[in-house]
């Protein structure tokens, strides 16, 4: 399967997380596409955000709100009248989950809980995609690849609340939305890297934080290995999947993995490495010297299940990516457009992959 614009010119979605960092990509892709998009999400939780720095309001319609506030969310929908629903919002930071656990289970447990009550009473809902993540997996710490079909799990809040949510889907799968003809699938993504990402505490906007001033980047796990991957690389098999839902109905209607190539799996140390190698000025990293929380040493996922009824296939390799990331960091730096710098990337991605 490749992107169909004729598909998705003038489909409306519903798209809730739109004010975070793969939110307002998969937005801005969205609009590119010719879809008509109505978002649904807090205000950014960072300054600067990429919602701001990319102007995405000036594309994006939309709403600021609580998923947590089910008759509004409900009234948004229903008013909107979507024929698909993206659902993006969540709190995604594993040691934030550590600090606000109570909050990190309201928002990504109740908060989706809502949306589909909600897509229940909405008719014009035929599909439904809900983003998770890949470490909603019970981590053995072992070097195989996870399957969509191995057991769900979380040590840390943020994991386990994602597991929750692949049992609430599949519940609500089975219970309600197969019966009234609404496909619902769950998306299950690795650690996603790309220009206009300034939340706290993740690998690459805190290097770039650091040696912006010049100091040392500190680093908790350096030897923990994820699947690394762009931001568009993901989001292309969101929409892929979205597309097959409307297209092929139930036969899609299940958990998926977006992972990259072997060329992704990659040390935090490894990472660091061949950033510093782009990088114009010092570039000097050194251990956390306290204890860190608990966090996966080994992660990666199998994404045969996508590649062969899909088509999709990861496209740009790491080393693309860092160089992607970097350039984006630095067209900011230098006060370009960032939302035409975004398009520009986007029509670049798909200049290679469609």
């Amino acid at each position: 399967m490749a992107l169909n614009r004729a598909f998705w010119a003038g489909r409306k979605v519903f798209l809730t997380g739109h004010t975070g960092f793969k939110g307002g990509w998969l937005g801005l892709w969205l609009r590119e596409l010719g879809a008509e998009v109505y978002g649904y999400a807090l205000p950014p939780a960072s300054a600067p955000s990429l919602w701001q720095a990319a102007n995405l309001e000036a594309s994006i319609a939309g709403r600021f709100a609580d998923i947590r506030d089910a008759d509004q969310l409900c009234r948004a929908l229903k008013d909107f009248g979507p024929e698909l629903v993206l659902h993006l919002a969540a709190q995604p930071l594993v040691r934030e989950s550590y600090r606000t656990p109570a909050d990190t289970y309201t928002t990504n447990v109740m908060g989706t809980l809502n949306l589909l009550d909600a897509v229940r009473q909405c008719d014009a809902v035929r599909a439904v995609v809900v983003v998770t993540t890949d470490k909603c997996y019970d981590n053995r710490e072992w070097v195989w690849p996870y399957r969509e079909q191995d057991a769900l799990g979380g040590h840390d809040p943020y994991s386990s609340s994602k597991a929750c949510v692949e049992l609430l889907c599949a519940s609500y799968r089975e219970s309600f939305l197969r019966k009234a003809g609404v496909a619902l699938a769950t998306a299950r993504a690795g650690n996603v890297l790309g220009g206009g990402d300034w939340s706290p505490e993740r690998l690459l906007p805190d290097i770039l934080r650091a040696w912006q001033q010049r100091e040392t980047v500190t680093l908790r796990h350096p030897h923990a290995t994820r699947p690394w991957q762009h931001v568009l690389d993901p989001l292309k098999g969101y929409l892929l999947l979205a597309q097959a839902l409307i297209e092929r109905g139930d036969a899609c209607a299940s958990a998926w993995n977006f992972g990259p190539d072997a060329d992704g799996i990659s040390t935090v140390a490894d990472i660091v490495g061949q950033l510093a190698q782009q990088w114009a000025g010092d570039a000097r990293w050194e251990l956390c010297p306290s204890p860190q929380p608990h966090e996966a040493e080994l992660l990666s996922l199998d994404s045969s299940k996508a590649r062969q009824q899909l088509g999709w296939r990861p496209s740009w390799s790491l080393s693309t990516t860092l160089t992607q990331t970097l350039a984006w960091h630095q067209a900011w730096q230098a006060a370009d457009d960032m939302q035409q710098f975004s398009r520009a990337q986007i029509a670049a991605y798909e200049g290679e992959t469609l």
